[in-house]
């Protein structure tokens, strides 16, 4: 039972951390980037509503209560790293993103469900062995929790050495960063197989 857990659990980690899940990568980048270590609490609440999105995708799609389209979940994960990294160009050195808290976790668990869509039918190949698909998608989840904050923290720790060391001034950090990601996501969506 501890070896189901810990490759389960490991496959959750691996998921997030892994370089082909670049989206996952750009995602949580324009996610965590305007944030500092003060914000802490709020960018955890973020990623665990982002991962707690992902579950649920996986619940839908496990027991058949809904089918996706793998190539329009496909563009609809860049539409949401696009969305986030656009909303932060635009709105950096504002308020906005302590201000509308209530709508970023919603925004947040919506892109989660979309994201954990795109990642049903590789869970599917990873938990066909299982026992309890719920506990499996509770384990991986678990572990994509952890990768995601991992790579929450290492944006925030990057963030706060461009600001402090390097003397970044915060809106121009999140506007530059977020700009980056634009640029790698905009060529992807052309590139898309929906669009060609």
């Amino acid at each position: 039972m501890i070896d189901d857990f810990l490759s389960n659990f490991k496959d959750g980690v691996y998921h997030v951390l892994h370089l082909n899940a670049y989206d996952h990568l750009l995602f949580l980048v324009v996610l965590a980037v305007p944030y500092l270590f003060k914000d802490w609490k709020r960018v955890l609440l973020l990623v665990s509503v982002f991962t707690l999105g992902h579950c649920v995708s996986l619940i839908l799609t496990t027991y058949n209560i809904i089918t996706i389209n793998v190539k329009f979940i496909e563009f609809l994960i860049l539409i949401t790293i696009l969305i986030i990294g656009l909303f932060n160009v635009f709105t950096a050195g504002k308020k906005s993103h302590g201000n509308k808290v209530g709508l970023l976790f919603f925004v947040t668990l919506f892109f989660g469900l979309i994201h954990g869509f795109g990642f049903s039918s590789t869970f599917e190949t990873l938990v066909s062995a299982s026992e309890s698909k719920l506990l499996a998608i509770i384990e991986i989840g678990l572990g994509i929790e952890v990768g995601q904050l991992v790579v929450a923290i290492l944006i925030i720790f990057l963030s706060f050495i461009c600001q402090t060391l390097f003397r970044f001034s915060k809106r121009d950090w999140v506007m530059v960063m977020s700009a980056i990601v634009v640029g790698f996501v905009l060529p992807m969506l052309i590139k898309s197989e929906l669009l060609s």
